[in-house]
């Protein structure tokens, strides 16, 4: 029987080759070919790590339980297969205290493991920035989306929005990604995200971000992060809000500061200022609704056009 010793030494070029193996993996291998990572290895945001980790080890540890599962199940199957000649049932055991101590503990640790995990990371997602560098309200509302960059002024008389109108498909079924509404974010600036909706559930996803975070009527929600790399992000509804549901979606800039700072500039030109959550704009263009975006005005007094998003 080998000794303790030499099973010790058996395992340091498995560790070796092991280290090897995932020392030649991109980033989009190591986190488990999850949306947000290149090759260049800057994740989309620094709560996208965080999330794919979670994700991965997960399956890390689920893949080795099955692969040890299998395994006694294979050699189960095979030691104790009947033998040519034998005849009539083999031993029968009620119970093994052992095992059954085994199969209750293991799992408990796995439960309470993978629980404990979860909750920290969790935790981490879900702590908010109390004073971010940026400040925005994002408004969900059959079918489209509204966002409102948020001023210093106790009543917003200084924010900046913009209005979005539902995706419209063409013959093929594409979409124009121009006309869709388009959220703005400077990168690695501090940003909160406070999320609500003006008439039924609906869901902040942006891919991504590998996070999404419902929004109800009456209960705001709040989501605060930090982009990290620069580049056009899908966002869309998660969360199944009506006939048109599959054509909520969004677009997600995140671009420098200055280039932040001359799209605000851009709003405040076109007059989008002030405070627009006290306007319902629940259905203001034409699919579903019989109504042109033309024939519905803007808080402001001007019509509401698609390139608003």
């Amino acid at each position: 029987m080998p000794s303790k010793r030499r099973l010790r030494w058996a395992f340091v070029p498995v560790g070796i080759a092991a280290a090897l193996v995932l020392a030649g993996c991109t980033p989009t291998e190591l986190n488990g070919y999850l949306p947000g990572f290149v090759e260049e290895g800057t994740p989309a945001t620094n709560r996208t790590e965080l999330v794919s980790g979670l994700w991965v080890n997960s399956w890390i540890v689920l893949l080795a339980v099955g692969v040890v599962t299998w395994g006694l199940m294979g050699w189960a199957a095979i030691a104790y297969r009947r033998r040519k000649g034998q005849t009539g049932l083999p031993v029968q055991l009620r119970y093994n205290m052992p095992i059954e101590i085994f199969y209750t503990i293991v799992p408990l640790i796995l439960v309470v493991g993978f629980f404990a995990f979860t909750a920290r990371d969790q935790a981490i997602i879900e702590t908010q920035y109390e004073d971010p560098d940026v400040s925005i309200t994002a408004i969900g509302k059959q079918w489209a989306w509204d966002f409102q960059y948020n001023g210093e002024n106790d009543d917003n008389s200084d924010a900046v929005w913009s209005m979005g109108v539902q995706a419209e498909p063409d013959a093929r079924g594409d979409y124009d990604q121009a006309a869709l509404p388009t959220l703005y974010l400077p990168v690695n600036q501090t940003v909160k995200i406070d999320l609500e909706a003006r008439d039924v559930i609906h869901s902040f996803w942006i891919i991504d971000f590998l996070y999404k975070k419902d929004m109800y009527i009456g209960k705001d929600n709040e989501w605060s992060f930090t982009p990290t790399r620069e580049g056009t992000y899908a966002g869309k509804c998660a969360e199944l809000c009506g006939e048109y549901h599959s054509a909520m979606l969004f677009n997600v800039e995140v671009v420098s500061e200055a280039e932040y700072e001359q799209y605000l500039d851009s709003l405040r030109d076109r007059g989008q200022t002030g405070d627009i959550t006290d306007a319902y704009d629940r259905l203001q263009n034409l699919p579903g609704t019989g109504v042109s975006p033309d024939d519905e005005t803007t808080p402001g007094g001007g019509p509401i056009t698609e390139n608003q998003g």
